[in-house]
């Protein structure tokens, strides 16, 4: 609803809002926090996603890994699950995910 007051107050005689969300750039790892995403829900079908970090992003030679931190719950269990997505670096295949559950203390 902001956004939509923003991009239609004014005169109307500037199109700055429009211009600068146009530019807005997709992050490389893009993909694969969707991904990362996606099959966290599948591990954890009974848990919610209530937050979600992009930590790093680690190239080889031949192969390239993204890491995610995601914060779940499941019914009154919160924990955190670090998500490792490995892919080719010189095909950008999906190569593998590996998921490790942070304690919480």
């Amino acid at each position: 609803m902001a956004l939509g007051v923003l991009l239609t107050s004014g005169s109307g005689t500037s199109d700055a809002p429009v211009a600068a969300l146009s530019k807005v750039e997709v992050p490389a790892y893009a993909k694969w926090s969707r991904l990362a995403i996606k099959q966290t829900m599948l591990k954890y079908p009974h848990a919610d996603i209530k937050d979600y970090l992009h930590i790093a992003t680690d190239s080889k030679k031949v192969t390239n890994t993204e890491k995610f931190q995601l914060w779940l719950k499941e019914e009154e269990r919160e924990f955190g699950v670090l998500v490792t997505v490995t892919y080719s670096a010189e095909t950008g295949k999906f190569i593998r995910i590996d998921f490790q559950e942070i304690p919480v203390n």
